[in-house]
């Protein structure tokens, strides 16, 4: 990342929802190339399919219940929960009821800039 940053303040409304497909849409908050915060909103039955990345990652989940895999666990997660992701390990998420799940990964996600 040649250290592009976000802008000081963000604003929900003045964000674009990025459709990723399959009923899971994405808003990127503030980042630097140490930190990102990104948002995501899961339509009952979205799937976040198994995937690993070299990025910690911690999320608190807005609303909603979802299946959540980290590793060879698994666990029901709703409103007010949340997880650690360390980095390279497998995970993915399910969604049971519709809902939102707030990320932050370090360092940024340049794949997410793209």
């Amino acid at each position: 990342m040649s250290n592009p940053t976000s802008n000081l303040f963000q604003f929900e409304d003045e964000i674009e929802w990025e459709n990723l497909g399959n009923g899971i849409k994405r808003q990127i908050f503030g980042y630097d190339d140490k930190i990102m915060l990104v948002k995501a909103i899961f339509d009952k039955g979205a799937v976040g399919a198994l995937h690993q990345h070299p990025h910690s990652q911690v999320t608190y989940v807005r609303g909603g219940a979802f299946e959540m895999t980290i590793g060879n666990q698994i666990k029901l997660i709703k409103d007010g929960d949340g997880y650690y992701v360390p980095p390279n390990i497998i995970h993915g998420v399910v969604c049971i009821e519709p809902g939102m799940l707030v990320d932050a990964f370090s360092p940024a996600r340049e794949d997410f800039l793209i």
